[in-house]
């Protein structure tokens, strides 16, 4: 029997697409541990709520909207529901699936939101937190995914691309996006009550489930493989497939890196290993390898990891300072290292004739998407607090928004009456 060799490729490629897809998918998970395990009990059920929500809310805006936004011939093909040829335009239809594309892209998008979800944690009111991730996933993200990865000009004015700006998988459009809308976010809601003291003090407020922020670390690093490997885009050529293990062994390689500094530089500012910054440390290394996995060797790709991990701790200490109260760290992981994440790409990957980035190009490009992410964010925040506020009352707060929003408690048995 004579095998069709593009068919076999195509159904290859499309299967490794849906299984990243899932494993990004299972990122969601991740995160709500994550957020879970480092909030107080009395505000564990609203975070989990708020976790499950958005990702319906991304999954539906995203398809309703923001595929067309952000790929505007595959996403009205999508709605009209075109077969592959017509997506693709050509002769032959593309790669892979085309609804195996909207699946990946759309999951990258939840995690966007997600990242928003821990930096407003403890405070927020549920309704407002969902009304922002209508607009953040339906029209803010994929705007600027627009810019990026669709290739277009930025309000017509100027091509990313054309500038050198290159991000493999999202430390920029998908990580510092979603911190510029938590910041945006963080500064108009304000620190939570008794965190920072009018003398100056910076009171800890710990997490009630270490074991579960744990948990979330390791699901979200085992997610990170489908993360960035899955925006090599194929797998079933010798050359994909060789690309695709060279993004699966910096991507551990450098979250390692970055555990491993982070705890280091911790032990030698506080003078004891810290949990929390291992965690946080062990993402800011995803973060940083995020932009470019395929280019660096093993050992660079860890020491950007230990870069991402030194810069996420003393970037949580100097927020702090500035008492910007973010309860998981998420600006500090996701922002701040996004930002890193970037800049590192012409390390190992500069620009030529045949691609690759400039270090202009990396700061425009970071540049355009805080700014366009930030304020959009602000002005929708804004409109938030003034028509149906964002910050539940100080009894609500005081009491647990898991009793005053969601009526029910995460953990019952532990409450006396």
């Amino acid at each position: 029997m004579e095998i069709d060799n593009f068919a076999l490729q195509y159904a290859l490629d499309t299967f490794y697409f849906l299984i990243c897809g899932a494993l990004v998918m299972w990122m969601a998970a991740g995160f709500a541990m994550l957020e879970a395990g480092l909030v107080r009990s009395k505000n564990t059920t609203e975070i989990l709520l708020k976790n499950i929500s958005l990702y319906a809310v991304a999954c539906t805006m995203y398809m309703a909207v923001g595929y067309a936004i952000m790929y505007p011939e595959l996403g009205f093909a999508m709605l009209a529901g075109i077969t592959a040829d017509g997506v693709a335009g050509a002769e032959q239809p593309a790669g892979y699936a085309p609804s195996a594309d909207f699946f990946f892209q759309v999951v990258f998008v939840a995690t966007a939101m997600s990242i928003v979800s821990g930096a407003v944690a403890e405070r927020m009111k549920l309704w407002a937190f969902l009304a922002f991730a209508v607009v953040m996933t339906g029209f803010i993200y994929p705007l600027e995914g627009s810019w990026t990865w669709g290739g277009e000009a930025v309000f017509g004015l100027y091509s990313l691309a054309d500038l050198g700006f290159s991000d493999f998988a999202g430390s920029g459009i998908v990580h510092m996006a979603g911190a510029a809308a938590a910041l945006a976010g963080v500064l108009l809601l304000g620190p939570r009550q008794g965190k920072y003291s009018a003398n100056g003090t910076i009171n800890a407020i710990p997490g009630s489930n270490l074991p579960l922020a744990t948990l979330g670390t390791f699901i979200l690093w085992m997610g990170w493989f489908g993360f960035n490997g899955g925006s090599v885009l194929a797998t079933a050529s010798v050359e994909s497939a060789n690309t695709v293990a060279i993004v699966f062994m910096n991507t551990n390689a450098a979250a390692a890196g970055g555990l491993i500094a982070a705890l280091v530089v911790a032990r030698a500012l506080f003078g004891k290993a810290d949990l929390t910054m291992a965690l946080n440390g062990a993402l800011a290394g995803l973060v940083a390898i995020t932009a470019e996995p395929s280019t660096p060797s093993a050992l660079q790709a860890t020491a950007f990891g230990g870069l991402g991990g030194m810069l996420v701790v003393l970037a949580i200490v100097v927020l702090d300072r500035l008492r910007i109260d973010d309860p998981v760290g998420a600006i500090s992981v996701h922002g701040v290292v996004g930002l890193l994440g970037l800049l590192l790409v012409p390390v190992t990957n500069p620009r030529t004739d045949d691609g690759g980035a400039s270090f202009s190009g990396q700061l425009v490009g970071a540049l355009t998407i805080f700014v366009w992410v930030f304020a959009a964010s602000l002005l929708v925040w804004a409109v938030l607090r003034v028509t149906m506020g964002i910050r539940v009352s100080y009894e609500d707060e005081y009491e647990g928004v898991d009793l005053a929003e969601c009526g029910m408690e995460a953990y019952p048995e532990f409450t006396t009456k």
